[in-house]
This record gives C-alpha cells, sequence and structure tokens, in this order.
C-alpha cells in the first residue's frame, strides 16, 4: 500500500500534484506544476490570463489531460503520466467514483434551461447518486435555501440574474455531497454588483470547513479568505505562501508587477 493510500481515517491532503505537465500541440500549458491542498484549507489561484490557472483547475478534476506528474484526491491517486503516456493504470469506473468527492463550479453557470433551480440540483443526485425524487428533493430545497434562494425554487434559468444562476450552480455542485470545491473564476461572468453575492456563498463554505481551490480575479477575495495564495505565471507555480506574504511582502518581480497592476484597478 502507498503512502497516499495509508492512514485508514484520514488523509494527509485532499488534493496533491506532482509535477504535473500539460502540452496543446506545441504549446505548453503547464510546466511541472506541484501543489498540496489538506483538509478545510482554502487555496486561491491568481495569475494573469494564460497563465494556466484553469488548466491546472480542470487537471485535477481531470477534465484535461496531463503528459507528465501524479494527481492524487482525498488520497487516492487517480492519474500518473510519463512523456504522454499513462504510467498509472485505474478504471474509469473507479477514477468517477473518486472524483464524485469533487465539486466544480464554472466562469458560465450551465445551468439546463428547461429546467427549474430546484430540478437543476436534483438531476445529478438522483442519476448518479440514485437518490430517490423526495431525497433530492430535500436536499435541493435546504441547498438552495443555503445559498439564498429559498425563494427562487421553481424559477427557470431565464428568469435569474447572473449571480443567482451561479448560486443555483453552486448548489447543483453541493448536492453531491463533495468533499472538495472547485471554483474556476466563478464571478468573471458577472456583472459587478453581483459579485458580491456569489462571493458572500464561498465565504460561508469556507467558513464551514470546505476544502476549496479557487482560481479567481478578486483579490479582495483571496486576501480575505483564503488560507493560501498561489501565483503562477507562463504555466508554473512563481510564488506562493499567506495572503499576507503574497499581497504585502512578495517576493518575486513579476508578482510584485501583477499586483501592481490589479490594486491599482
Amino acid at each position: 500500500m502507498s503512502e497516499e493510500m495509508s492512514g485508514a481515517t484520514s488523509v494527509q491532503y485532499m488534493i496533491k500534484t506532482e509535477n504535473v505537465s500539460n502540452s496543446f500541440g506545441q504549446l505548453k500549458v503547464l510546466h511541472d506544476v506541484s501543489l498540496t491542498v489538506k483538509p478545510s484549507e482554502v487555496v486561491c489561484i491568481i495569475g494573469p490570463s494564460g497563465a494556466g490557472k484553469s488548466t491546472f483547475l480542470r487537471a485535477i478534476n481531470h477534465l484535461e489531460h496531463i503528459d507528465d506528474g501524479k494527481v492524487f484526491i482525498a488520497g487516492q491517486q487517480i492519474a500518473g503520466c510519463e512523456n504522454g503516456s499513462a504510467k498509472f493504470r485505474i478504471s474509469a469506473k473507479e477514477r468517477r467514483k473518486i472524483l464524485l468527492s469533487v465539486g466544480m463550479v464554472f466562469q458560465k453557470f450551465n445551468l439546463f434551461p428547461h429546467k427549474t433551480a430546484l430540478e437543476n440540483t436534483m438531476v445529478a443526485p438522483m442519476s448518479v447518486l440514485k437518490k430517490s425524487k423526495e431525497e433530492a428533493k430535500a436536499k435541493g430545497i435546504e441547498l438552495l435555501n443555503r445559498v439564498g434562494l429559498g425563494d427562487k425554487i421553481n424559477s427557470y434559468p431565464a428568469k435569474l440574474s447572473g449571480g443567482q444562476q451561479q448560486r443555483v450552480a453552486i448548489a447543483r455542485a453541493l448536492a453531491m455531497d463533495p468533499k472538495i470545491m472547485l471554483f474556476d473564476e466563478p464571478t468573471s461572468a458577472l456583472d459587478p454588483e453581483l459579485v458580491g453575492e456569489v462571493l458572500g456563498v464561498m465565504k460561508q463554505l469556507a467558513k464551514d470547513g470546505m476544502t476549496m481551490v479557487v482560481v479567481t480575479h478578486e483579490m479582495g477575495f483571496a486576501r480575505e479568505v483564503a488560507d493560501r495564495v498561489v501565483f503562477m505565471e507562463n504555466g508554473r507555480i512563481v510564488e506562493e505562501g499567506t495572503p499576507d506574504q503574497i499581497f504585502n511582502a512578495p517576493q518575486n518581480d513579476r508578482l510584485k508587477k501583477f499586483l501592481g497592476a490589479v490594486l491599482e484597478q
């Protein structure tokens, strides 16, 4: 048994990547990215557009291929590659089972337009977890109340604001009872006045102890909520540290320049 699989009742980390690299043709997007996220830790990934942040997040969740490196979720390896060839074997069924512990919220809400907010939260638990309609409905109502949309359970996406749709998307992800939540720039598609309501839900999740990795341009959120901030540039982790270290005492010149630009806006 590997050290990642040992420890019967608990794991040392919820996410671990080792030297993950990824290319699209001749374009290398990720270069030897290693990151460990502990249980209940909130990690915010910041950096300029094109830094590889979203690709890395998708690689964690097996939505993007890797050419080199290893990925572990909650103590279990789900991927391992070397020079573009798989060096770790796992059945698709077993990988899917492990990845059920990971919820993901995207820039675009991707709600089913023909289903109400409540119905959107019920689909996956019923089809994947085989929950009864009554169970899924009760859980959906509970979660929509949790994200402040108890009065919108019967509304269709077209009747909801962008912020409300994103909160439904968060409730939908939570309906699968994930241990980890990944957020890929969840507020970037929102009008500025709607950003706060989504960040408020995310702050509460962090307070509740959810393990979270958040790709974000919201520096205030990263400063306030993150346990650790990771700065990526050109597909690499250039610097990481506490919010105080990153925002108040950055070491890397590129990070200093980046913060100088975004914090002046």
